[in-house]
């Protein structure tokens, strides 16, 4: 597969961490396009990134299969074909590999090694890892994704249990079988939702533990269909800039500008009408208030809530698993399949752990007031330490051994998402306040790492050794992000989206939600302006360069 850290140099251009879609692009844009020396690594076996993580049943992307993919390459828009609309699991991962084998990326990227720390020392970064190997690079990209870091699991009594106990984001690669067996899955965001959905076809018994009741709404999924594929295929270039050029990185053109300035009829038939589309449609395509004016959120969040009410057969039931206490949106909007068809089965139960805490995990199940509910096997699906997790896991010191994790410790501070102040030379692809997560992904992943790359082959072309975000700029892009949040609804919620379901996390909003199209107009501003509110500095000389410039 790969060679060992043995086999390999120590001294790099570009160091990229980690090897899911950002990785990946990152590694042949800086090889293959500026023809840097660079080494990948990944503590993951294999390429993947999130997709070679999260294995378990169900799991597959919310963002339609022909959007979320790579648009860099015509030649692999035009070979490769989904079968689903919306991609599951291994087909994304096999998607992966063959983009990996195509580019021949996988000669340089280094498996089964876990990056201890990362430190700027005279000018350069050197990197530490588990293996005891140390590589040096002049600059380090960073693709470790917004949520690849599960969550601590801090449940009493966790280690305690008798039976199997699986986390969704690190889920066995030889599968689950739960043919028989009582299962309890604790936690119903999205991957929980997916769970749920396949798991309560096999086991004897599902006890799902819901905390928080979601706004799910149908994902429309299906087969590929083979003329709108072939349709998409001619047509690439153009969707493929309607999307850059959009407010979430898909082409949806149908919002209507306020659900209270048209009649009630209208509002429904256009709810409707999403409803049925699928996907993202409802939050993206209905109304262009519905992030930004309770009493606009107000008609979708009671709309779906009416959906949800009509499917559960127990009106108790269907009571609980509307959602009430946050606006639709401001949570991470699950799609599904036939969830709420799930609690109409026989064999599954709810949980209501806001009435009826959990008290511990017990050696045969979970306990609350209402006594023991006896399990053989326990799912947590009880998320990410979103989107600074995985940075701050890495260890990074920059200038006089500053560290990242003490530079965020009221919350995270970058320029565009992008670079961060006293951290020369370190790009993070799709970071805090960047519009990450509610962009389309691989479009996201694409500009980040194409704003790395030019930076660098601008500093090359300068004869320029360092780049850095400059304070003040951001100081003043963390200042607009915040300000742009407060016109929206996503501050009112407790979501990962502003970092409250880790506890002791600092709360503050991690996205940039100006949008898609806007972001980029103000990147492409910066760059055209001279790399606004970034520093340059030439190369530092070596002792030789230096008596010579003496000599002069």
């Amino acid at each position: 597969m790969t060679s060992n850290a043995s086999d390999r140099p120590t001294d790099y251009d570009a160091i990229v961490v980690g090897t899911g879609f950002a990785g990946i692009y990152a590694t042949h844009k800086l090889r293959d396009q500026l023809g840097l020396n660079v080494l990948t690594v990944d503590t993951a076996g294999d390429i993947g990134g999130t997709w070679y993580w999260n294995r378990y049943p169900g799991s597959r992307c919310d963002i339609e299969s022909i959007h979320y993919s790579y648009s860099f390459s015509d030649e692999v828009q035009q070979e490769w074909t989904w079968t689903e609309k919306f991609a599951s699991q291994p087909e994304i991962l096999e998607y992966l590999n063959y983009v990996v084998d195509k580019f021949d990326l996988r000669r340089n990227m280094l498996f089964d090694t876990t990056i201890e720390s990362m430190e700027w020392i005279d000018g350069r970064w050197t990197v530490r890892t588990d293996t005891g190997t140390v590589f040096t690079a002049d600059y380090v990209i960073c693709g470790t994704g917004n949520l690849s870091v599960p969550k601590a699991v801090d449940i009493e009594g966790i280690d305690s249990f008798a039976g199997e106990v699986y986390l969704t984001g690190r889920w066995p690669h030889s599968g689950v079988d739960f043919a028989g067996k009582r299962v309890g899955v604790i936690g119903t965001g999205s991957t929980g939702i997916q769970v749920i959905q396949e798991v309560s076809k096999i086991a004897d018994h599902l006890t799902v533990f819901q905390r928080t009741a979601n706004y799910a709404t149908p994902i429309g999924n299906g087969p590929s269909d083979e003329q709108r594929v072939k349709a998409v295929k001619e047509e690439y270039a153009r969707i493929r800039e309607a999307s850059r050029n959009s407010f979430v990185g898909i082409p949806y053109d149908k919002a209507q500008p306020s659900a209270l300035a048209v009649s009630e009829a209208e509002r429904r038939r256009t709810f409707d009408e999403c409803w049925d589309a699928g996907g993202f449609s409802i939050a993206s395509d209905s109304f262009q208030d519905v992030m930004f004016d309770k009493a606009a959120n107000d008609t979708v969040s009671e709309y779906i809530r009416d959906r949800i009410r009509a499917r559960v057969e127990d009106p108790e039931l269907a009571e609980l698993l509307a959602p009430d206490g946050h606006a639709y949106g401001t949570k991470r909007p699950p799609l599904e399949i036939d969830y709420y068809e799930t609690f109409n089965r026989d064999n599954v139960d709810l949980v209501d752990v806001r009435t009826h805490p959990i008290e511990s995990v017990t050696p045969t199940g979970v306990r609350t007031d209402l006594g023991n509910v006896d399990l053989d096997v326990l799912v947590l699906a009880t998320g990410f330490d979103a989107m600074t997790g995985p940075l701050l896991k890495l260890g990074i010191r920059g200038k006089e051994g500053k560290s990242l994790n003490d530079a965020w410790s009221n919350g995270p501070r970058t320029y565009l998402g992008v670079m961060v102040h006293d951290f020369p030379n370190l790009f993070l692809i799709t970071g805090p306040q960047s519009p990450s997560v509610l962009y389309n992904m691989p479009l996201a992943i694409e500009d980040h790492v194409d704003f790395a790359a030019d930076a660098i082959a601008h500093m090359r072309d300068a004869r320029a050794s360092v780049m850095e975000a400059e304070l003040t700029a951001q100081d003043e892009w963390v200042d607009h992000s915040n300000a742009v949040a407060e016109t929206t609804l996503m501050p009112t919620a407790d979501s990962w989206y502003v970092g409250s379901n880790v506890p002791g996390k600092p709360r503050a909003v991690m996205l940039y939600l100006g949008g898609a199209a806007g972001y980029r107009a103000i990147c492409d501003d910066v760059v055209s302006s001279g790399y606004r509110g970034f520093a340059f500095l030439p190369p530092v000389r070596n002792e030789a360069e230096n008596a010579e410039a003496t000599a002069t």
